[in-house]
């Protein structure tokens, strides 16, 4: 819940910067660029000189960063190019379905009733929350860049949830933001993700403040901290739990929207926030009743009588 009520703050700031002239490719290159910069001291010191752990999980750190970082950023931005805000984002927000299904297509792991119960009413809330049929506009393209930016997002809870590499979240974290860093620049350089900043002041939570003051809190709390927790607690929920988990960013997006930039949520967005609980409630209830289960499964045994 903190690593989404992390990402969840990131909209508000960032939006507080697109309204005074910055680009959306700027303001996440300079949240995932800050937050990189930030880790790197508490990684060097969470890594403790074992520098083997980084040459055993480069391959791991190197898709973190590429796919769940830069790639889901860039398709993301892609998408709201030729599609509404919302059917974006709602498709984005496939991202745990999709988990579901590699757990089911690589683990056997088929989903139960109450897993698939848990995604209906997830994706419900998400229509209501997202408001996707007002001023809806759907395009091929951004479609499929939608549907790349949700890949990006199951790739992020799949990989995060990666427990046996014996790789510290901070260090995994870091990596992953010098990998996407460096992507990032590089889309920008090569005019595929347009960068551009003002000096002008921004309006947050009705004051008007320098726009230094709302960057920290995007590379601090929206990147850096959401990142290193949503590792953590990946690893310690399971990839499909952590996914629907995460899905409560969007409330906490609407919570700071309304705190910070004054956007009054509607009623049935009240609605779907409880729909989406509903729906991570549901598949809580359904891990738990499986490992219930499984601990009460009598161990098989292979010796002959």
């Amino acid at each position: 819940m903190l690593s989404a009520a992390a990402f969840g703050l990131s909209g508000p700031l960032a939006k507080a910067l697109f309204d005074s002239g910055w680009s959306s490719g700027a303001a996440v290159s300079v949240r995932i660029m800050g937050a990189a910069v930030v880790l790197l001291p508490p990684a060097l010191i969470a890594l403790r000189g074992r520098w083997y752990l980084v040459r055993q999980n480069a391959g791991l750190i190197l898709a973190y960063g590429a796919i769940a970082i830069a790639a889901c950023q860039l398709f993301y931005f892609n998408a709201v190019t030729s599609l509404s805000v919302g059917v974006a984002l709602l498709l984005e927000y496939l991202g745990p379905v999709l988990v579901v299904a590699w757990l089911w297509a690589c683990h056997g792991q088929r989903p139960r009733r109450l897993t698939v119960l848990g995604i209906v009413l997830s994706i419900g809330g998400l229509v209501l929350i997202l408001d996707v049929t007002g001023g809806m506009r759907v395009d091929l393209l951004g479609v499929l860049w939608a549907l790349g930016a949700a890949c990006g997002l199951a790739f992020y809870f799949v990989l995060s949830g990666r427990q046996a590499t014996g790789l510290p979240p901070l260090v995994m974290a870091t990596g992953g933001m010098v990998v996407a860093s460096v992507i990032l620049l590089a889309a920008g350089v090569a005019g595929l993700l347009p960068i551009t900043a003002t000096a002008q002041d921004v309006v947050l939570a009705g004051v008007t403040m320098p726009w230094l003051l709302p960057v920290p809190g995007l590379c601090l709390l929206a990147a850096a901290l959401a990142y290193a927790t949503g590792i953590a607690a990946t690893r310690r929920l399971g990839p499909k739990l952590a996914s629907f988990v995460g899905l409560a960013e969007v409330m906490f997006t609407l919570a700071f929207a309304w705190l910070l930039v004054g956007d009054v949520p509607l009623a049935v967005q009240f609605v779907g926030g409880a729909l989406i609980v509903a729906g991570v409630l549901s598949v809580r209830y359904d891990e738990l009743m499986a490992s219930s289960a499984a601990s009460h499964r009598p161990a098989r045994s292979w010796l002959r009588p």
